[in-house]
């Protein structure tokens, strides 16, 4: 697991390494990834419900 003290050395290596001025912009297309993954993989769950029910009805 992950503590708190390890969360602070990781936060402290990507400010060397970045800068102050680049962490808004990382962080919103960090922001911006996560929320079009998110989107994906509910479309992808909606249309395998979809199969599935139409799968269900050739069945019946």
């Amino acid at each position: 697991m992950v503590g708190v003290p390890e969360l602070v050395w990781i936060f402290l290596i990507i400010l060397l390494l970045f800068g102050a001025k680049k962490l808004p912009d990382l962080a919103a297309g960090l922001g911006k990834g996560i929320r079009e993954f998110k989107k994906a993989a509910s479309e992808v769950e909606e249309s395998a419900k979809i199969e599935d029910s139409a799968t269900e009805k050739k069945g019946e």
